[in-house]
């Protein structure tokens, strides 16, 4: 599978999907028009290692609903995800059973150089 989790309406997201230069193998999920499910989330945390590795912590809803206060769970983690888009790290990009979360230089020049070696 290669599939990039993101927003539309992201600069960022948009800026770093064309510095990749995909091929048309990739498809794309608008996270704000079509919701991650739970399953797709579920496999998202399978190569991710933890729920938390894929929640944003920059994210407005953090700070506002006062979850930087609380000791948030696993399961908190994931309900947030799902409750609302703006959770998820963006982009999220998934090249078979590997994946890149977020939008640091590091995890973008990582996930270049891992897609174009295996083209």
């Amino acid at each position: 599978m290669k599939k990039v989790y993101h927003l539309k309406t992201c600069n960022t997201c948009d800026r770093i999907i064309k510095s990749l230069n995909l091929s048309n193998d990739f498809s794309f999920q608008d996270i704000k028009s079509e919701d991650i499910t739970v399953k797709q989330l579920d496999q998202l945390k399978d190569l991710a290692g933890s729920y938390e590795a894929l929640f944003s912590k920059r994210a407005k809803l953090y700070k506002e609903m006062g979850l930087k206060e609380q000791n948030l769970s696993e399961a908190d983690y994931k309900h947030y995800i799902l409750e609302h888009y703006t959770f998820l790290k963006r982009p999220v990009i998934v090249v078979n059973d590997t994946i890149f979360i977020g939008n640091s230089a590091k995890t973008i020049e990582a996930a270049k150089a891992f897609i174009h070696a295996n083209e």
